[in-house]
């Protein structure tokens, strides 16, 4: 193209109010991910990428895995590195929160950009196939004989899975601080050591489960939802007569110092995404409730969780 025809076609789109097609570039996101590869925030992370490519919203995304800490890890290197890069995000959610209040992290979430919660979930405990206990009652009678000697399998300390472990012990009239609670970096870890009988009892977000429980490795003996799962037929806790409710969500956050600019364009690039197909198959997939919340809402929704898990990590003994 002549230098003249050029400037004639940048003329004219300028006159139209729209950019040049050569000029509009999605961006390259980088997304840290707080933990290991194989769990949910990697799961829900690496999903949403491939969603945001699928949708043309991002040229490319780059992942960083760094577990450890319920993601305090992952989340000191971000605020370190990716100080007002608007094209960075990180994975976190009820994990992270309740990691934050029972570490003591030289960083904090507030330090952070606020975008979006994205979904939400709750825990499912499984046994491994071989294990003699067959339901939860077993479970929890071995629990007050010997609160030991039952291994419960997870994330890091305060995950939700931890914080359901501690309200099963104080609602059967278990000191909560004798839960013998076995912290894991990824979900991929915790997985291997249910199946080699390394723990007595695992818990997380039934997607992590899924595959494992349909093939007959695991059985499925709880969840921390209100009422049953559709289309999974795993008993709650609250109906076995076990008063635990907790819900696991996840959501994504951008770098510190971004502007109002910034932050609400990296947002919308984020609601955007939720509504493409590939993201809603991988809900489907996945067994994910979708749980879009941004802006005000969601940061104020942060401000909450954390004071409410706070509360209960009090009650249950975890403070």
């Amino acid at each position: 193209m002549r230098r003249d025809q050029f400037l004639k076609s940048l003329a004219v789109f300028a006159a139209a109010g729209t950019a040049a097609p050569w000029a509009l570039a999605a961006p390259t996101l980088k997304m840290m991910i707080p933990a290991n590869p194989a769990g949910g925030w990697d799961t829900t992370g690496r999903a949403l990428g491939k969603a945001m490519m699928e949708a043309r919203l991002a040229d490319a995304v780059q992942y960083e895995n760094k577990g450890g800490a319920a993601g305090a890890i992952g989340l000191a290197q971000f605020v370190n590195s990716a100080k007002g890069d608007p094209n960075a995000l990180l994975m976190m959610g009820a994990v992270m929160v309740g990691g934050l209040i029972t570490g003591k992290s030289p960083v904090q979430l507030q330090q952070c950009t606020p975008i979006a919660r994205l979904t939400s979930e709750y825990n499912v405990f499984v046994v491994p196939a071989a294990s003699p206990l067959r339901t939860m009652k077993d479970v929890v009678d071995q629990l007050k004989k010997d609160p030991g000697s039952v291994k419960w399998g997870g994330g890091s300390r305060g995950s939700t899975e931890h914080i359901a472990a501690a309200m099963l012990a104080r609602t059967v009239g278990v000191d909560p601080k004798k839960v013998n609670y076995v912290a894991f970096r990824g979900g991929g870890e915790a997985v291997a050591a249910i199946l080699g009988g390394n723990v007595t009892v695992g818990g997380s977000g039934y997607s992590e489960f899924a595959e494992h429980i349909a093939a007959g490795k695991m059985r499925a003996i709880g969840v921390t939802s209100q009422k049953r799962l559709p289309g999974i037929a795993v008993p709650t806790m609250k109906e076995q007569g076990y008063d635990v409710v907790l819900g696991n969500w996840r959501g994504l956050y951008g770098a510190p110092g971004l502007s109002a600019e910034q932050r609400a364009a990296l947002t919308d690039l984020v609601v955007k995404t939720t509504k493409h197909k590939s993201w809603q198959e991988a809900l489907d997939k996945n067994g994910w409730t979708a749980a879009v919340l941004a802006g005000k809402d969601f940061e104020d929704f942060v401000d909450y969780e954390f004071t409410s898990l706070r509360a209960i990590m009090y009650l249950s003994g975890m403070l």
